[in-house]
């Protein structure tokens, strides 16, 4: 009796996990080196807030104040002028050109560098002149296009000399549209280099050698395969690259002046004080640019971590 109560009482031992002591708290050279990391980042921030956070919410205020300071929906009101609607319209035109012509130009680019299997020195050369290539914008730009297709240029010159082709008898100018979107082209296609670079590199071997395997062709593995996972890294960055067009004012009107209506000029030329004066509804033409933009690159950003994910 006692032997089977013994039996029936024997339970085996509750196995309690081991409770975790709680992580002593660290004082001292710790917290010392994470202010210090704080300190690091105070320069980004103070830059962030002077040119960029106060200077946005300055002409936000604005856009919405009359010359006396009183608030007025007509800065807005007269976004909706045919000079200003058509500087928006051409703004969109040469910046929806460059972007498409620096994407599609500046992909195969580096799909060429990446898995062309082309000389091994190829690919840095790119990368260092896509690097130096991307930031050359500005005076020294329009400067140097002027000199090379001018209507004295370099190219312009030579094409008349030894081929006989005048190429301003086409309708072409530097100063036009076309001219425009040719020399922003010279700094939109080295950052559409650098930006799908990564994404090429995130292209796995053992995709292309599986598609062969399974009697794939080149044809099906682009499209079934890598266009699927380098469609959002691609169209993100020809919303970069659309947004950094669109924003551009120095190369603009150093290369054109005031014969290209577009709204970065017409933007100076309200600020800047002519006859064409009228800050506030400079501030608001500046709302609707940062609008366009801030839309782009929200855009590139959220394309870009579905690319990411995509990866993984």
């Amino acid at each position: 009796m006692s032997a089977s109560s013994d039996a029936g009482t024997a339970q085996p031992e509750l196995l309690v996990p081991p409770v975790p002591s709680p992580t002593p708290r660290v004082d001292g050279p710790g917290r010392a080196s994470q202010f210090l990391a704080w300190i690091g980042v105070v320069p980004f921030f103070t830059f962030a807030l002077l040119f960029l956070i106060l200077p946005t919410g300055f002409l936000m205020v604005g856009a919405f104040q009359d010359s006396q300071g009183h608030f007025t929906l007509a800065n807005f009101r007269d976004l909706l002028q045919p000079t200003v609607m058509d500087a928006y319209w051409i703004s969109f035109k040469v910046s929806a050109a460059s972007s498409l012509g620096g994407a599609v130009i500046g992909s195969l680019l580096a799909w060429a560098a990446v898995q062309g299997k082309l000389p091994g020195w190829i690919r840095p050369t790119l990368m260092t002149f896509s690097g130096v290539a991307s930031n050359f914008a500005g005076v020294p730009l329009a400067f140097a296009f002027i000199c090379t297709l001018g209507r004295v240029g370099l190219v312009t010159v030579l094409l008349k000399k030894y081929l006989g082709f005048n190429l301003y008898s086409t309708g072409f100018s530097i100063l036009s549209f076309s001219g425009l979107t040719l020399t922003y082209l010279y700094f939109q296609i080295p950052l559409m280099v650098l930006i799908v670079t990564p994404a090429l590199d995130g292209l796995k071997r053992e995709w292309r050698e599986a598609c062969d395997c399974l009697g794939g062709t080149a044809y099906q593995y682009w499209r079934y395969v890598a266009l699927p996972v380098l469609w959002p890294s691609v169209l993100g960055a020809a919303l970069l690259l659309f947004a950094n067009s669109f924003g551009a004012v120095a190369t603009a009107y150093a290369l054109t002046g005031s014969s290209l209506n577009i709204v970065t000029i017409l933007l100076y030329a309200q600020i800047r004080g002519d006859v064409m004066h009228n800050q506030n509804l400079g501030y608001a033409l500046a709302l609707g640019m940062v609008l366009v933009t801030g839309l782009s690159n929200g855009g590139y950003i959220w394309l870009r971590s579905r690319a990411e994910r995509g990866r993984r």
